[in-house]
Order: structure tokens, then C-alpha cells, then sequence
């Protein structure tokens, strides 16, 4: 793939993902409260020991989400929040607003006004051509916008993606490696496979999967017969449609 090819694969990414994130956001505010209707005829939950002081936590937690990300939790304060959603959330809002913040900085243009997630993501959009003068920002915008839409996903229920890896775990000599384009790490997936490094988690944790993170791809590559360059077409595949 030539320069130029590269460089616009790298934006038609950019504008993918954050549809995605844009479409995913809002229905992340839909998920944060379950829906407190019960079952016709169901018995009312008996309160357990403990509760009074969670439903406080959870108020709490609702109100925090209404003051800083302008998301009324649906329902009454009392519902339960699922405190995933509301981390996702925290965590997407916080770093949609570093990544515009950090565009604006390097296209030398004054600092972004506030505004809520899904308006920073169109103003980003709205400067890729500026930023196309510059392929180390475009792929940081390209993978700070896949990560986020791709938490988005997870939270509301898809499936982290998984992709086979050519060769052979150094450790264990099975077809087991696998890439996972969200933590941007290759695992070996065999539950029998341990390591040589005393302190990796592998050696005490059996749910634990020794991983190379990306500056030991090319040594894993070699020591495996896979290839660097596949490993790293794994993690930057978005051929998918983004979900």
C-alpha cells in the first residue's frame, strides 16, 4: 500500500469510527438505569442487608453522571446503575474531550468550547483535513476513536473481537495465538501454556494468558513464524463494519 493509499485507508477509518461512536454513545444513557418495571404478578424484591447503603452509592453515581456529562439517568434516582456503563461512559467522555483538546493543540487553533460528546466528535471529523497534514495525529485519532467505539460496543453487548495469528506459541508450540485488536495484544489462548517468566500471571493464575503487547510483536513474530506485519494488520483490521 502506497503513502497516499495509507493515508486516506487511515481517514475512511477515522470517519467509520466515529459514526460509530456517535450512533453508540447516546445509548449508553438508555443502559446506565435498568428498567425498574416488574413482571406482572412478581413478588416485590425483599431488601437485603447492605442495600440501603449501595442505593446511596448509586444515587450518588447518578447524580455525578448528570453533572458532568449532562445525562439524566432514565427512571428514578433510586434504579440501580450498572457502574460499567457509567465507567464507559466516564472514560469515553473524558477522552473524547483529550483528543479534540489534543487536535486543536497540534493544528495550532485555540482551545475547543465545551460540548457534549457526540458535537466534539463532529468538530474532530470536521477538521480531518487539516489533519491530514499530519499521519502520526490521523492514525492517534484513528485509534483513540476505535478504542472508544469499540468499549462502546462492549458495554452494550458485543463481543470483543478475536483474531487467529499465524504460528506457533513459543511457550506451548500450539496454534493458539490469538489478536485482540481492543487491547492491541496477541494471547496465547491455551489454557495449559505457562510461560519462563517467574512473574508473569500465567505461573499462579490459570484464568490468566501470557500476551506480548506491540513493541514484542517482531519478537514474537520471529519466534513463532508468524509475521510482524500480519500481526499488526490483525489489530488495525477494519474491514468490519464497526457494531
Amino acid at each position: 500500500m502506497t503513502g497516499r493509499a495509507a493515508a486516506e485507508a487511515v481517514l475512511r477509518d477515522v470517519t467509520l469510527w466515529a459514526a460509530a461512536l456517535v450512533r453508540q454513545f447516546p445509548e449508553l444513557a438508555e443502559e446506565l438505569a435498568p428498567v425498574r418495571r416488574s413482571p406482572a404478578g412478581a413478588a416485590p424484591a425483599v431488601p437485603r442487608p447492605g442495600d440501603a447503603g449501595l442505593l446511596r452509592q448509586e444515587r450518588r453515581e447518578a447524580l455525578l453522571m448528570e453533572q458532568r456529562h449532562g445525562l439524566a439517568v432514565p427512571g428514578h434516582g433510586a434504579a440501580p446503575i450498572r457502574l460499567h456503563v457509567s465507567d464507559c461512559i466516564r472514560d469515553v467522555t473524558d477522552g473524547v474531550v483529550e483528543l479534540e483538546e489534543a487536535v486543536c493543540a497540534r493544528l495550532g487553533l485555540p482551545r475547543p468550547p465545551r460540548a457534549g460528546v457526540t458535537d466534539r466528535v463532529r468538530r474532530v471529523v470536521g477538521l480531518l483535513d487539516a489533519v491530514a497534514a499530519h499521519p502520526d495525529l490521523a492514525r492517534h485519532v484513528r485509534d483513540e476513536l476505535r478504542r472508544m467505539a469499540r468499549r462502546c460496543a462492549r458495554t452494550l453487548g458485543a463481543a470483543e473481537p478475536v483474531v487467529r495469528v499465524a504460528g506457533r506459541c513459543p511457550w506451548c508450540d500450539s496454534v493458539s495465538l490469538r489478536a485482540f485488536p481492543d487491547r492491541r495484544a496477541v494471547l496465547c489462548v491455551n489454557p495449559a501454556c505457562v510461560c519462563a517468566d517467574p512473574v508473569c500471571g500465567c505461573q499462579d493464575d490459570p484464568a490468566y494468558r501470557h500476551l506480548w503487547r506491540e513493541d514484542e510483536w517482531r519478537e514474537l513474530a520471529a519466534a513463532s513464524g508468524a509475521r510482524a506485519e500480519e500481526i499488526e494488520a490483525a489489530m488495525d483490521d477494519t474491514e468490519e463494519t464497526p457494531c
